[in-house]
This record gives structure tokens, C-alpha cells and sequence, in this order.
């Protein structure tokens, strides 16, 4: 999840003319053409590599980390390289099959990052971080696990974190004399009320898939607990035969059943963010949706926002469900791993950046301002102004999280995570049964 479009991973402040600007930005100089980087783009010498996404915020923000360092390490330069994200992805790919990869590899973890592991092309950072404990202890420990491969950290978590959050339209609920809901019972119980006022109960941009993946996320959790999505991310054979899945499953098409979502919802896209239109122009009552929601309502809902009118809180608890009502599902952080193919200097240079510049007191802000809730700990006195109690709430859910999930089609191989993503659509159609549907993901765990 959370890498098709640039709303996705920046959720404040970000313009229709900075969106425009990062969708159009140009994909970048082809990249370095050695292992470990010797290209410079100024005065001194160039030790290591950065490969990541172009476009506003995030790139500035990365720019300037890079600029620190090579200020601060004259000797020992980083050079970056900045590309779109769909030209990152085939690249970055490309450049590591070929032994050709950046010092730095920047990337979602997960099932990604468990390929390159397996190939063995990125460095244990464990015994690293273990001697460098004052690091480690600078970053949320929710952070870790999609960095994390059987039990050893291979990427370092950095930028921001990114909870997925219940999303509620105040003056609708007024309207219908509603409370926000404290249980899944409770949600169930407001589908009909909306509907008779003529109005969705939730807002789902079908035809994207992984916003309906949202709803599968949370709901196994909060029933069955992260147990049964971990055996299917370790590849335990038949892991979504638990009776919890079918359960889900279940659970899923008696909502569509219900009405819950609006009519033609799997025809309703979330680039053209027609499903944040629904929400702010009170056509909707709720949406479950990520964290960078907020930003994309503030920008197009006009005075929404601004007015008090929107509302969050964390998935609500499934009576009788396992699962911790603290958790939360999302993109608990991006993630850099240092090649394996790398030159000694440029992985001393990358250990040094991830050292010092990447936990610093400028990084933490440049992203705050940017919008964003870091990985870094400490961040709440710097969460001021009209965004300041949004902020709070979204790094409290981030970091009093028991588990911080990673977004399944992030955590799972592509092929396993393209299965899934046609499964749920077919789900949410009610064009395969459930017990069809665990057949399927069987099929792939593992692949």
C-alpha cells in the first residue's frame, strides 16, 4: 500500500499545486553507475549512494539531510538520486539485480525487503544497532518490525509514520443524533440510521483496492489479534485457514450486504480522492482511511477542517476479538538498508548518516513541518498550531501501539500482494466466496 500516489505518504499541507508539481516531477539522473557510488555533484569526494522518491515534501526534506551531511563530512560525500515513484521501483530493482545499487536503498521493508535478503543483498544491521543503542532508542520500537526479518533488523526506519484511522463527518453525526462508535457493534448499528437519512454510512473507494484492504487489515486483528497475519507473512503453510479469516470474510460481505458503503463504491477511485469528497461534503459519515487523509480534507474540503468538522479515532474494538485495542495497522515508517555490495567507505559513510544526521533535531522538524508524524521519539512539543491536536492524536496511536502492522500488500511478495489485492476486490463484489477466497491466498503463501 501507500505507493501509487503521492497523497498517500505526504498528508498535510500538501497544496493541488504541490501535488501537480511532485506528479510532475522528472524522474532524475539514471543513477550511479558503480558499486557504492563514486559520482559528486560538487566539491569533494563521494563516499556513498542515495537512491529515493522525487517530489514535494519528502524530497526537499531528503535533500537537505544529504546537504547537512556533506557539509558536516566534506570528505565523505553523499550523492543523491530522486526519482517518481512508479521509475523508483522498476530502477531500483533493476539496479540491485544487476549489482548496480545505491549504497542506500530506500524502501516500504516488508516483502521487499525480505527478497533482498534472501538474495543477500543488504547488510544486517543488527549487531550495528545493538553497538549504537543511542540510536536505536531515538526511533519509535513500533517502527521496527517491517524492517525486521527473522527476528534481525536489515533496514533502519526513518521519515515518518503513517497509522491508518477512523475518519467521522462531526456535523453529520449531529444531524442523525449520533455518537462516534466504541465497537464494531456499534459501527454495525449506525448503517441504518445513516441510510435513512440518505446518507452512506461509509465512504470506500472500491475500485483502488487497497482501501478496501483497510477493512480486512483491522478487522482480522482486532478479532483473531496479529498472530494469524504473521504466519502468513513467516509463509506457514494454509495460514489463512484460520476460522478467524473465514470469520472476516464473512463479516465483510454481511457490510456490503448492509449497505454499509456508497452506492457504485467499486467504481470510486482514490487518486480522484471522490471518496475524501464524500466524507467533507457530508454525503458520508465515516471513512476508514490513512493518516494523510487529513491533509487531502484540509486542502479540498474548504472550510471542513478549518471548522472543527472532522473527526478520528483508532479502529474500534470487536467484541469478544483477541486483538488489542491498541493497535493499528499503516506504514509505521519508510526504511533504508545499506547494500551488501557496497565498499567498505560507503557503508561507513551510510552508518555515519544513519548515525547523526537521519536522528537529528533538524530532521525531526523538517518533517513536522512538512506534515508528518516522524519515526523519531520526542516529537509532540513540536506539534503547534491549527494541526497541533491531529498530530498528538496520530503519533499517540503510533506510539502506544502494541503492534504497528504493516499494510498487508506491503508486507507480502508482489506476487502474494497483487493476489490479494484481486481477492478483495472480487470480496467486496461478492464475486468469490469466502472459503474460495482462503483457497486462493493459500495458494500464494510463500511465493
Amino acid at each position: 500500500m501507500f505507493n501509487s500516489n503521492v497523497s498517500r505518504r505526504n498528508f498535510l499541507g500538501l497544496t493541488a499545486g504541490a501535488a501537480g508539481a511532485a506528479a510532475l516531477a522528472a524522474c532524475g539522473s539514471s543513477g550511479p553507475s558503480d558499486k557504492g557510488g563514486s559520482g559528486d555533484k560538487g566539491g569533494g569526494k563521494a563516499a556513498a549512494t542515495y537512491w529515493s522518491l522525487s517530489g514535494v515534501p519528502g524530497e526537499p526534506i531528503r535533500q537537505a539531510a544529504i546537504d547537512r551531511f556533506n557539509k558536516a563530512n566534506p570528505d565523505t560525500k553523499i550523492t543523491p538520486f530522486f526519482y517518481q515513484n512508479d521509475a523508483y521501483k522498476q530502477k531500483i530493482k533493476t539496479a540491485i539485480g544487476a549489482g548496480q545499487g545505491p549504497t542506500m536503498i530506500w524502501g516500504w521493508g516488508g516483502g521487499t525487503l525480505k527478497e533482498y535478503v534472501k538474495s543477500g543483498q543488504v547488510d544486517d544491521l543488527t549487531d550495528w544497532l545493538s553497538q549504537n543503542a543511542a540510536v536505536k532508542d531515538k526511533i519509535l520500537p513500533s517502527s521496527f518490525g517491517a524492517g525486521t526479518v527473522d527476528g534481525k533488523v536489515y533496514a533502519l526506519p526513518v521519515e515518518t509514520v503513517q497509522p491508518i484511522v477512523l475518519f467521522w463527518n462531526k456535523k453529520v453525526f449531529e444531524q442523525v443524533g449520533a455518537q462516534p462508535p466504541q465497537s464494531y457493534n456499534d459501527m454495525v448499528a449506525l448503517i441504518p440510521k445513516f441510510k435513512a437519512k440518505g446518507i452512506a454510512p461509509f465512504s470506500l473507494a472500491g475500485q483502488s483496492r487497497w482501501t478496501n484492504m483497510m477493512w480486512l487489515e483491522f478487522m482480522l486483528d482486532r478479532n483473531a489479534g496479529s498472530d494469524v497475519f504473521n504466519n502468513v507473512f513467516a509463509g506457514k503453510p494454509n495460514a489463512w485457514s484460520d476460522p478467524a479469516v473465514l470469520d472476516m470474510l464473512n463479516k465483510i460481505q454481511s457490510l456490503v450486504d448492509q449497505g454499509a458503503f456508497q452506492r457504485g463504491f467499486s467504481s470510486t477511485t482514490a487518486d480522484s480522492n471522490a471518496d475524501q469528497a464524500l466524507l467533507y461534503t457530508g454525503k458520508a459519515a465515516m471513512m476508514l482511511h490513512g493518516s494523510w487523509s487529513y491533509g487531502i480534507q484540509k486542502d479540498k474540503g474548504g472550510n471542513f477542517v478549518k471548522s472543527g468538522g472532522l473527526g478520528w479515532m483508532n479502529f474500534p474494538p470487536i467484541e469478544g476479538g483477541k486483538g488489542d485495542a491498541s493497535n493499528t495497522v499503516g506504514n509505521p515508517g519508510q526504511y533504508l538498508s545499506i547494500s551488501s555490495k557496497a565498499s567498505a567507505e560507503a557503508k561507513t559513510a551510510a552508518q555515519k548518516f544513519f548515525s547523526t544526521t537521519l536522528v537529528d533535531d533538524d530532521e525531526k522538524a523538517g518533517w513536522v513541518k512538512s506534515g508528518g508524524v516522524p519515526v523519531l521519539k520526542g516529537s509532540d512539543s513540536l506539534f503547534t498550531g491549527d494541526d497541533a491536536q491531529y498530530l498528538k492524536d496520530m503519533a499517540s496511536i503510533a506510539q502506544n501501539a502494541k503492534s504497528f502492522a504493516q499494510s498487508w500488500d506491503q508486507a507480502l511478495s508482489p506476487v502474494a500482494a497483487e493476489t490479494l489485492l484481486n481477492n478483495i476486490a472480487k470480496l467486496f463484489q461478492k464475486q468469490i466466496s469466502p472459503q474460495a477466497w482462503i483457497d486462493s491466498m493459500n495458494g500464494v503463501i510463500g511465493k
